[in-house]
């Protein structure tokens, strides 16, 4: 885990970190809300045709032990090895800020992880699992999940007596997210 800084984030008394995985983000992507993202970007007319000729009208198919699969369309997702892949992702996602406004979020490909100040557990507690459910409603209008055996979270403080003993309750969906000391920040 890297390290955080506890002026980064405010001068409150507790800072928790959610890590959050996109499940299978640069597969899943709808074509149609990332071309509707795209205009509302500002990306319009020839350039835009550029992105809709670029994702239409693919193809895929399995090749196992010298056989074809029947070809089928690719509604969703951007095509492996693709150098425009991790760029229309984070074109597709960059709108999640909207869903936790006031909040510190940073984006990496398919991780999003979440940091949220407050002055006591119990504030802390609602305010995650609020922001939580607000990324859950944007990520069903968006068509994407979350990866749930990936998401954890991580409770800092100024000083490490600060930090509590009992652990924070907080949960996605039904799925309740289990602290941890450390974890993978990328």
């Amino acid at each position: 885990m890297s390290m955080m800084t506890y002026s980064h984030l405010e001068n409150k008394d507790l800072v928790i970190g959610i890590y959050l995985n996109l499940q299978k983000a640069f597969d899943t992507f709808n074509h149609t809300i990332l071309l509707w993202k795209l205009n509302n970007y500002g990306i319009r007319e020839v350039m835009h045709s550029w992105f809709k000729s670029y994702l239409s009208n693919r193809m895929q198919y399995v090749f196992v032990n010298s056989c074809n699969s029947t070809k089928l369309l690719v509604f969703c997702g951007v095509p492996q090895g693709s150098v425009l892949r991790p760029l229309l992702i984070l074109l597709y996602i960059n709108d999640i800020y909207n869903s936790v406004l006031k909040e510190k979020i940073k984006l990496f490909a398919d991780d999003t992880n979440l940091f949220i100040a407050a002055k006591s557990v119990s504030e802390l507690e609602v305010k995650a699992n609020l922001h939580l459910s607000n990324i859950n409603k944007w990520l069903g209008a968006n068509r994407l999940h979350i990866t749930i055996d990936k998401i954890c979270c991580s409770l800092f403080s100024p000083t490490k007596s600060n930090v509590p003993r009992v652990g924070i309750k907080i949960s996605t969906g039904n799925t309740e997210i289990k602290c941890v000391d450390n974890c993978q920040y990328l």
